[in-house]
């Protein structure tokens, strides 16, 4: 069996995973692959599938699937598989990171130590005790980061139409509603045709002046227009994201807005977690290799 590991993962990988077959990085060899190990950067559409006629198994190392074209891969009889636990603890410091992060204006004091300045007057911090967390969508990564805003004292409310009850969580029968109530807004949804720009100037009008929006799930569940102008305008405080149309951005006017808190997507990319993805791939591994002696 020759395994592609076509993105970046935990250097141990390799010897990790060994014992079932060849284990390549060139992507040359792509012809030959049976199984290809994908995280962000590499797009299985049906174009690259098809230049792949021997493979038989895709594992993204992460959440979303939305650069697998999985009904095509099913066509074709492949196994496409993810690792949606791995992630969860990773994606969800960031999201509360990027949280504390815009209230405490930590940039523009990191900024203004670094040129000298002591802006210590100028800053006007709040806090996140008390005020209202919505989130939508409320799978694994959301979960994590409930719990974790409940222990900084906020009261988390969220909706997911696919998700009946939780414990962490008061569930909202619309976004609508997450919109109306959240000082606080985390985007934890997968992209789809219904998330696609879900985030846009109608339902930002919908939310409380002064709103900040984390978004640690797909750039394109935004309007990169309406956010931006949003942060211009001051009806969004804040606009803290991992995550964009294109790794890196290109022209994104959310590079140049006020207010905003970025990351070159590193949401998954934790020393830890690498470790766990490695481990989910081996068992994932072992499974098929067990089913097709």
């Amino acid at each position: 069996m020759l395994i592609l590991i076509s993105d970046a993962f935990a250097p141990n990988l390799p010897d990790q995973i060994s014992r079932f077959g060849e284990v390549t990085d060139d992507k040359e060899r792509i012809k030959d692959v049976d199984v290809v190990l994908i995280r962000s950067k590499t797009k299985c559409t049906r174009e690259y599938i098809d230049g792949a006629p021997n493979l038989k198994m895709i594992i993204r190392g992460g959440v979303g699937l939305d650069n697998v074209d999985r009904e095509y891969a099913k066509e074709k009889g492949i196994e496409v598989h993810n690792t949606p636990q791995a992630s969860s603890i990773a994606v969800a410091e960031v999201a509360m990171a990027l949280m504390l992060a815009i209230p405490n204006e930590l940039m523009r004091c990191h900024t203004g130590m670094c040129q000298g300045e002591w802006v210590k007057k100028q800053i006007k911090r709040s806090e996140l005790y008390g005020k209202t967390l919505g989130l939508i969508g409320i799978g694994l990564i959301a979960t994590e980061v409930a719990k974790r805003a409940k222990a900084f004292g906020m009261k988390v409310i969220a909706y997911d139409k696919y998700v009946d009850s939780s414990d962490h969580a008061k569930l909202k029968p619309s976004a609508e509603d997450i919109y109306k109530e959240s000082d606080y807004i985390s985007l934890h949804v997968p992209l789809t045709d219904e998330t696609k720009g879900m985030i846009n100037k109608d339902s930002i009008a919908l939310m409380k002046d002064g709103v900040v929006i984390v978004n640690t799930c797909r750039g394109k569940v935004i309007v990169e227009e309406d956010v931006a102008k949003a942060l211009e305008d001051g009806k969004l405080r804040g606009y803290g994201t991992d995550v964009w149309f294109k790794d890196p951005p290109e022209d994104s006017p959310i590079v140049t807005a006020p207010n905003v808190v970025m990351t070159p997507h590193i949401g998954a990319s934790s020393r830890e977690n690498l470790l766990r993805i490695g481990d989910i791939i081996e068992s994932k591994l072992e499974e098929f290799t067990a089913k097709n002696k």
